[in-house]
């Protein structure tokens, strides 16, 4: 019997696969769990009609990536810490902190959990920093780091 499979099976395959299995695991193990449908010509058309939709969906949260990252590399961000006597810093610029002056300055939402910092940012001057918004788009924003 083919089946269509709704969810990944560790030994069949993954979701949206077409595997051909014997018909007592269709009806006693795929079927009642939920894990499978039966491969009919109406599900082999719904389910091309959904990876269809998928790949569309794909393609254009990847173009809103895109211009996003556009949007970003042109953008600086203004930001100051506390300095004291030879130019030590005290405390540094977090990636909460670039977030929520990307907000404010120019209107991005983004997540800190995509912000890539190997350190906290603690020296004046400037400073880059990666932001993954895909996985296949990155963008770097520029940070000038300032006294207060």
């Amino acid at each position: 019997m083919k089946v269509i499979l709704l969810q990944d099976v560790k030994t069949l395959g993954k979701r949206g696969d077409v595997v051909k299995v014997s018909d007592g695991y269709a009806r006693n193990m795929l079927l009642p769990k939920k894990l499978g449908v039966e491969a009919t010509p109406k599900t082999l058309n719904d389910l091309k009609l959904q990876t269809a939709h998928e790949e569309k969906l794909a393609a254009e949260t990847l173009a809103a990536a895109k211009d996003l990252a556009g949007q970003i590399e042109k953008s600086t961000l203004q930001m100051t810490i506390k300095v004291g006597e030879g130019g030590r810093a005290f405390g540094s610029i977090s990636a909460k902190e670039i977030v929520e002056a990307a907000k404010e300055q120019c209107g991005f939402d983004l997540d800190k959990k995509k912000i890539q910092m190997t350190a906290p940012i603690k020296e004046l001057g400037a400073a880059t920093v990666a932001i993954r918004l895909h996985p296949q788009v990155t963008a770097n924003i520029k940070i000038n780091v300032t006294e207060a």
